[in-house]
């Protein structure tokens, strides 16, 4: 198998020193029979379709087509013309005749989509086991849950299978299982992707999602892809400046040590102090915050009526299709039957409260740094309490699209039981490019490799620091 490295940076680097991009896709269905998951994906491009498409790409051209030949994943909730959509539901699945916004945008900047991805049925879970195909497995540890929904999307991107994979985030589904793979999971402003030829799941809070190698990989694929869709109703323009510079000593709110949830791993809560200390050396301030009120946020997310609104995405398919479905998933979302009109404003009022007094929280901090997911869990802990340890896992995500939250999560070493240690950086929305800039610098800073494929990351220019008095330093 090829060791060609596939992180953005270094495939352009491989073209323009001659590489050819059929190469690449010989090393892609190479990485993947190596692989040896059959839950990574549920569907794959046909290699002799993918070789043509590879061949005529044209010159390299990267300031043209900043994504010239890069192999890519779709999470199987997300069109892509000549490929089916399943949502990991057979009996669900349609052929669309074209792709979503998002495909469109990135095949239109030379990226070549490999296939479709395995997750969690209907985007509804944050662990990666409730699909009726086989479980994907993590790419770090197979006795443990990959993370989910968009579980295959992460795994083709720690192996190294994809430069990237597109995932989706209603709850938490573009960050756990990236904290849980050792990768970059970035869950932008909402609407910022268009999330236009996408199966809702949330459709007010739906994300689509990018987990990559390195943040500058991720954020040059938001770079193309953030973009005003009119025919998207919940879209919006978002800036995507260059990762140039970070705040002047940025206040990074972190949740007070009396709040904080590891639910016994000790190794976890280690890790995340070790992530503080790295956070401090970069010339950040912390500050702890009450963090009651953010999880009283995230039990709205699963315990209030915003299940009415997942059912609102597929009720008519769910009682026509009972059998068909996943039977967690259609415990979860068959629970809506029970809500009313009266309880859906009665959840808002909850949330509109929660937000004024989360407001100045929020304000009084640039950044704030949550753990990605809480714990590790096995397959087994998961197969004992499959509704309260995915609740669990999604303590620190649960909130954040409620709250109108972007974040990215980061990976920052590896625990002392050997598993990868992941935070999470969040703002307020728009505030992607600040995020962007700090989560670089601190994942260069943890020398963690990328993945699961061993390599290093690569020397990353110090980005320079805006001072106080507006002077750029070095």
């Amino acid at each position: 198998m090829s060791e060609l490295r596939i992180d953005i940076e270094s495939l352009t680097e491989a073209y323009a020193s001659g590489v050819q991009p059929t190469e690449v896709v010989e090393t892609v269905f190479a990485r993947l029979r190596a692989a040896n998951d059959p839950g990574i994906f549920i569907h794959l491009a046909d290699k002799q379709d993918l070789l043509r498409q590879a061949k005529e790409l044209g010159t390299f051209d990267p300031a043209l087509r900043p994504l010239w030949g890069v192999p890519f994943a779709v999470k199987d909730n997300i069109d892509v013309a000549g490929m089916p959509t399943t949502a990991a539901c057979p009996s669900f699945a349609y052929a669309p005749g074209e792709d979503a916004t998002v495909v469109a945008l990135l095949k239109g900047a030379g990226a070549l989509v490999v296939g479709k991805t395995n997750l969690d049925q209907f985007a509804a879970g944050l662990a990666g086991v409730r699909t009726p195909y086989p479980i994907p497995k993590n790419a770090i540890d197979p006795s443990l849950v990959p993370g989910g929904s968009s579980s295959g999307s992460a795994i083709a991107t720690a192996r190294g299978i994809v430069s990237f994979a597109l995932g989706t985030d209603t709850a938490g589904s573009g960050r756990i299982p990236a904290g849980l793979n050792n990768i970059v999971g970035l869950k932008p402003t909402v609407g910022a992707l268009s999330s236009r030829g996408v199966v809702p799941a949330c459709r007010t809070l739906d994300c689509v999602s990018i987990f990559a190698l390195t943040v500058d990989d991720a954020y040059r694929v938001f770079s193309v892809a953030a973009k005003h869709d009119p025919l998207d109703p919940y879209s919006r323009a978002v800036p995507t400046t260059p990762l140039i510079e970070r705040p002047p000593a940025p206040r990074v709110g972190i949740p007070a040590k009396a709040d904080r949830r590891f639910f016994g791993d000790v190794a976890m809560e280690a890790g995340f102090d070790a992530s503080l200390v790295e956070i401090e050396a970069l010339g950040c301030r912390l500050v702890e915050i009450p963090f009651k009120d953010f999880y009283r946020t995230a039990e709205l997310l699963y315990e209030g009526p915003w299940i009415a609104e997942r059912y609102a995405a597929i009720g008519d398919f769910l009682e026509t299709h009972q059998d068909a479905m996943h039977p967690v998933t259609r415990s979860i979302i068959g629970a809506a039957r029970s809500l009313t009109a009266a309880d859906a404003f009665k959840g808002l009022y909850a949330l509109q409260t929660l937000r004024a007094r989360l407001a100045p929280v929020i304000a009084s901090v640039d950044v704030i740094c949550v753990p990605t997911a809480p714990t590790h869990f096995t397959m087994a802990a998961l197969e004992e309490e499959p509704i309260a340890t995915n609740s669990q896992l999604g303590a620190y995500t649960n909130f954040v699209n409620l709250l109108d939250l972007c974040g990215i999560a980061t990976p920052c070493g590896t625990l002392s039981n050997g598993l990868p240690m992941s935070v999470t950086l969040l703002a307020a929305a728009e505030s992607d490019g600040k995020l962007a800039a700090l989560a670089a610098d601190l994942h260069a800073t943890s020398k963690a490799t990328l993945g699961a494929t061993g390599w290093r990351q690569r020397p990353r220019p110090s980005a320079p620091v805006q001072a106080s008095d507006g002077l750029v330093r070095c």
